[in-house]
């Protein structure tokens, strides 16, 4: 997605078409498109081509761009999970780790990046009924391995607005739960996590039309993308009039939901009920 970024700032900075461009690599304008969105791989042969032909003469900084290039066809360490893994879904886990800010709603269940390894299991289990008992446990250990991203060296800043419905919804026993409700009070009180809660008894709001997350990036040269799971795919947005529309429902979820430490209380009055 940088290089992409990059490639079409250089194109757009010389006014060259994606038609034009597309033709000095003899490709379609529709390939220039998702090169540019960072969703296909890169041939150094095309990068080299495409500086030249947006005026890119000095060495360095050809030299840097085209190594861009290659790390971006690097294989991330989630691609040995494609196995397990919608189609769909190793972009975003791309995209997770390389946010430097992460914002959710979410009104299912606990979000991923907070589940415990119990709760993780349960849910898994219910979405792939029939699975194997190894898919399932390689499919935790994908999770698992996802969080550390959140306690990490350099790691992102994680707001999240949770409905109180994903917290009363029960996936595996009273044990699961009550870990999960622990574990969810211990997380909200790390200096990089912001976790509310949208209680029931606020009624309508605008996280009506269901869960997102909007994934926010260290450079500058990156849009905001906003990412939507649906049942058999998933979307991503990066058009500013989308991303704006899911900032302002966040922002509102975000300013009528409790805050924090009152969010904290009612996870404890949750706790010592379950």
């Amino acid at each position: 997605m940088l290089l992409g970024s990059q490639l079409r700032r250089l194109r757009e900075t010389r006014g060259i078409t994606r038609e034009a461009a597309g033709y000095s690599i003899r490709a379609s304008e529709s390939k220039i498109s998702r090169m540019e969105l960072g969703r296909v791989s890169f041939k150094t042969r095309d990068v080299e081509d495409l500086l030249t032909l947006y005026g890119i003469t000095d060495e360095q900084e050809r030299a840097s761009l085209l190594s861009l290039a290659k790390e971006a066809n690097v294989a991330g360490w989630w691609h040995s999970y494609s196995d397990v893994l919608p189609s769909w879904f190793p972009t975003y886990v791309g995209l997770e780790g390389a946010a430097s800010l992460i914002r959710v709603y979410e009104v299912q269940f606990v979000h991923g990046l907070l589940q415990t390894p119990e709760y993780a299991r349960a849910v898994v289990r219910r979405g792939m009924k029939g699975a194997g008992e190894e898919d399932v446990e390689r499919r935790v250990a994908l999770r698992l391995e996802r969080q550390k991203h959140l306690v990490a060296e350099n790691a992102p800043e994680f707001h999240i607005v949770l409905d109180e419905a994903a917290l009363r919804r029960p996936y595996g026993d009273r044990e699961v739960m009550r870990g999960q409700l622990q574990h969810l009070i211990e997380v909200s009180e790390r200096p990089n996590v912001r976790l509310q809660v949208m209680p029931f008894g606020f009624g309508g709001h605008s996280g009506e039309s269901g869960a997102f997350t909007i994934l926010s990036f260290p450079e500058s040269d990156l849009s905001d993308v906003v990412y939507l799971e649906q049942l058999s795919s998933a979307l991503y947005l990066d058009k500013q009039e989308d991303v704006t529309q899911y900032e302002r429902a966040l922002k509102e979820l975000q300013q009528d939901s409790p805050g924090p430490d009152e969010s904290r209380d009612l996870l404890r009055g949750l706790l010592q009920l379950s």
